[in-house]
């Protein structure tokens, strides 16, 4: 792929690829000329983003899989192999919010289940994957993390401690395939308007939601939740050759919010 951003020629795999962030980044990466491989557990989304990437005139495959199960991923990357011959851009990008409750209250089986969809999922992905792109010689990894992988998120334990450990195997895996040609980055996205973002707001407030939003959005300096166009941009730019001198990094898409901790901000500019 060139510096101009054209991914013709390549083949992006996109866990989580159905809906969301998932499938913003699987039409953008086909948008500019790369196949795509869309895995996700959800049939029905998954192929429904595929059906898109066609019309459009891409070129793109379906895998039903569940992230947590090795032979699923070793499934999904022969699949991709079969059908395109290479894998050179992974957005690994599944993931759950689970539910909203102090550590102390927290449910077990919930705690379980969060931990294996976005570690574990996350680490099978890399354990997979890269040997592909060690053999090739190139290739570029996203992991999706969240900036609850930067700072604490109270009421969400487990999420946070799979998103803290999203970006130390992000970390780890860079430091051990860098000389091989391989590149390994994480995005941590906040607030972003899509169906987990209005899950929380749900399980937080399931009288007023809204009421939710309207407080997260207010703390926010750009005044708005994200787009999961601008995640999958920056998904975009870490896969592409204007980043071969980034690796091991994590990079936060949040409107400015972990910039000022949260707070309410006061606009100077209005």
């Amino acid at each position: 792929m060139d510096s101009s951003g054209d991914f013709h020629g390549k083949v992006a795999l996109i866990t989580g690829g159905g809906n969301g962030i998932g499938r913003a980044a699987a039409l953008g990466f086909a948008s500019r000329g790369a196949k795509v491989v869309i895995v996700d557990r959800d049939q029905a989304a998954g192929e429904a983003t595929v059906g898109i990437l066609r019309q459009q005139g891409g070129d793109a495959l379906f895998v039903s899989a569940d992230v947590t199960r090795s032979a699923d991923v070793q499934n999904y990357v022969k699949l991709a192999l079969d059908a395109y011959g290479s894998i050179d851009c992974f957005a690994n990008n599944a993931g759950i919010e689970g539910s909203v409750a102090a550590t102390y209250q927290y449910d077990e089986e919930m705690f379980d289940r969060v931990m294996a969809v976005n570690v574990k999922g996350v680490f099978l992905g890399l354990r997979h994957v890269l040997p592909v792109m060690i053999k090739q010689g190139h290739g570029a990894v996203v992991n999706t993390a969240s900036v609850a992988g930067l700072v604490a998120s109270p009421g969400m334990p487990a999420y946070v401690a799979s998103k803290h450990a999203v970006i130390g195997l992000t970390k780890t895996a860079a430091g051990e395939v860098g000389r091989a040609g391989v590149r390994v980055n994480a995005v941590c996205p906040g607030p972003i308007d899509t169906r987990m973002i209005h899950s929380l707001e749900t399980m937080l407030n399931p009288d007023d939601p809204g009421s939710v939003g309207t407080r997260y959005q207010s703390n926010i300096p750009i005044g708005r939740y994200g787009t999961a166009e601008e995640v999958a941009n920056l998904v975009i730019f870490l896969s592409s050759d204007l980043a071969s001198n980034i690796t091991g990094a994590h990079y936060v898409v949040d409107g400015g919010r972990s910039a000022t901790g949260g707070a309410v901000t006061n606009n100077l500019v209005r």
